[in-house]
Formats: C-alpha cells, sequence, structure tokens
C-alpha cells in the first residue's frame, strides 16, 4: 500500500500563517549575506560552510522535534517501504547538497545580490520546462511567456552587468544556475512521487535531507578546511550560529506552519521576498553595487517569476503538486470549498528556494 502523509488539521488564522511565511522569506534572504561575512573573516569555503549550516539546522530541528510531536501530531496511514525510503532520502539530500553548495559558491563570486536573484529565478523556469519536457505538463500560454521573460531578464543581468567593474561574473553565474539545477530537480523527483501516490512527512523529510548533506559533505569539507580561522573566532561563531538557527530551523519551521493556513500558490509569490531582502542587504551591509542593467534584468527576472507562479496557480487547479525547499517537501491537500474537503482533494505547488 502507498505511503501517504496526512497532516494535522490546523486552524491557524490566515493572517498568521501570512505573517509565517513572510518571517520565513524574510529569514532566508539573510542567509546569503552571513555566508558573505564568513567568506570574508572565517577562511571557511562553500563545501565547509554548507557542511556547518545543514550539520547545525539538522541539530536545532531535532532538538524541537519534542515540541513539535506535541503541537502537530502527524498521521500515517501506511509504512513506506524501505527501499523506495531508501531512494527518496538519498536523491532528496543529494540534491540539497548541489543546490546549497553550489548557491553559497554563487554568492562567492559574484555576490549576493546577483547569485540570489540567478537561483531564484532560473529554479522556477528549469522547473516549467523540466515539468514540460518529463512529466507531460502543459505550460500554457502564460507560462510559456514568463519563461521567455524570466530568461530574457536572465541575459539582461548577465550581459549588462559583466561589463561593468565585474558586478556579475560568469562564474558565479554559473555556479547559480547549478544551484537552481539541483533544485529543479529535487522539485521534479518529488513532484513524480506526489503522482505515484507516495508522500512524506515535510519535517520528516528535511531531517533526512540535512542529514544526508551532512554526510555527503564531510568528506569535501576536511579536504577545503572544515575548521574556520582563529583570527576573529567569535565573530565567526555568533555568524555560523545565526546561519544555522534563523534562516535554516526557524525558516523551515515557520514556512510549513504558515503552509497550514496559507495557499502553496500564494506563498510562492510572497517567497520573492527573499531575493529584494538579499538585494537590500547586499547594497546596505555589504557594500555591493547594483548597476542599471543588473537591476534592470532582476526586475524582468522577479516579474516573470511572479507571473509564472501565477500561471501555475491557473492552470493547476485540480493537479497533484508539491511544495520543495531546500530538499525539504510539503504535500499539502487544500479543498477548492469546506464541502469538498473529503470529495476531491487537490494540491497547490509553490516551489521556493533559498
Amino acid at each position: 500500500m502507498p505511503h501517504r502523509y496526512q497532516p494535522a488539521s490546523s486552524a491557524m488564522p490566515v493572517v498568521r500563517g501570512l505573517a509565517f511565511v513572510i518571517i520565513a522569506a524574510t529569514a532566508w534572504g539573510t542567509a546569503g549575506a552571513a555566508a558573505a561575512l564568513l567568506f570574508d573573516s572565517s577562511g571557511l569555503g562553500p563545501v565547509a560552510l554548507t557542511f556547518w549550516r545543514t550539520a547545525g539546522g539538522l541539530a536545532l530541528l531535532l532538538a524541537f522535534r519534542p515540541l513539535r510531536r506535541r503541537s502537530a501530531p502527524a498521521v500515517r496511514t501506511a509504512a513506506e517501504p524501505l527501499r523506495p525510503r531508501v531512494v527518496r532520502i538519498a536523491v532528496l539530500g543529494a540534491g540539497l547538497t548541489v543546490f546549497q553548495t553550489a548557491y553559497f559558491a554563487g554568492v562567492r563570486d559574484t555576490g549576493l545580490a546577483v547569485g540570489t536573484v540567478v537561483t531564484l529565478g532560473a529554479g522556477p523556469v528549469l522547473i516549467a520546462l523540466g515539468a514540460r519536457l518529463w512529466m507531460g505538463e502543459r505550460l500554457g500560454r502564460g507560462g510559456a511567456v514568463a519563461v521567455a521573460g524570466a530568461l530574457a531578464g536572465l541575459l539582461i543581468l548577465v550581459l549588462g552587468g559583466s561589463g561593468q567593474a565585474g558586478t556579475v561574473r560568469p562564474s558565479g553565474v554559473l555556479w547559480a544556475l547549478l544551484s537552481a539545477a539541483g533544485y529543479s530537480a529535487v522539485t521534479l523527483f518529488t513532484r513524480g512521487l506526489r503522482r505515484s501516490g507516495r508522500g512524506a512527512d515535510p519535517y520528516a523529510t528535511t531531517v533526512s535531507s540535512f542529514a544526508v548533506c551532512a554526510a555527503c559533505l564531510l568528506p569535501p569539507a576536511l579536504l577545503e578546511g572544515l575548521l574556520p580561522g582563529t583570527a576573529d573566532l567569535g565573530r565567526t561563531l555568533w555568524l555560523l550560529v545565526y546561519l544555522a538557527a534563523v534562516p535554516t530551523a526557524l525558516g523551515y519551521a515557520l514556512y510549513f506552519a504558515g503552509l497550514a493556513a496559507v495557499r502553496a500558490a500564494t506563498a510562492s509569490v510572497i517567497v520573492l521576498i527573499e531575493p529584494v531582502t538579499a538585494a537590500v542587504v547586499a547594497v546596505l551591509v555589504l557594500g555591493e553595487r547594483l548597476t542599471a542593467p543588473t537591476l534592470a534584468g532582476t526586475a524582468v527576472l522577479l516579474a516573470a517569476v511572479a507571473a509564472l507562479a501565477v500561471a501555475e496557480a491557473r492552470s493547476g487547479a485540480g493537479a497533484g503538486r508539491e511544495v520543495v525547499r531546500g530538499g525539504a517537501v510539503r504535500l499539502r491537500a487544500v479543498g477548492r470549498e469546506e464541502r469538498a474537503v473529503h470529495h476531491g482533494d487537490r494540491d497547490d505547488t509553490a516551489p521556493v528556494r533559498e
């Protein structure tokens, strides 16, 4: 019998759910800034930094597990067979490893603002194209226009900014695109699982993905240099704690809690706060320069992603979808009407990134 995850019912007000998602997206927008500061002072590389983030986030999520069990118990209708479970955990953990590490490498090479915008902008586009090519999902006229707009924004961003004082570096853009590819592969994989009737508790999936990611990254992190330098150790430790606690453990917890009351399609638009937050922090805290072409490309790219989310919401009513962020999966059914909750539920999709 297929494994299905059924979240516990929630009476959370919509306003509170919206607030949780907004806070989560804002917190995610600060992750790259913390990484940029750590690159400058700690001597850590992107592999070691991702290891400490996932290992720290994993420890905090496990520490708060008893509280979660008391507040929101999950109901399982059947146990998932061992082999599919191992495959699911391995694929999601590997995808998390690729996209997190490549994202930090992109931030290191081309800056926080550009690295975040390229990663977040390219991800939904790759998901839409992958779903069309490998899963037969129709993109629709609105979706096709949005994808074309996103590609145009990416070209403006890269070609317009690369020649201006090194604002946009091709190596950083390539890392960001690799990050988006890893994220997109995880999203498409979980979408396929959902279509086959197999779901998973989002908390358990997040924990297992973090564990696989940390295990995969430990050997290369040791080669890169696992321990930070001692020159400014106190500041480095505080930044590492912040990275694990706020944009990782707290961000995931608030996001999944908010999705109990907020439509996933709505959340996919709200999380565009993340690149805006990253851009503001990049300018005000890190002193990055955003040129006119960079701003124009960013605006076109984010507008196209918002349009793609709207197109998904309009065309995806009734289709089984999932929510993925960083290898964390949220499978959520929302009835069209209160009377239809037990008669033809549907899932929304809100692929989000960091």
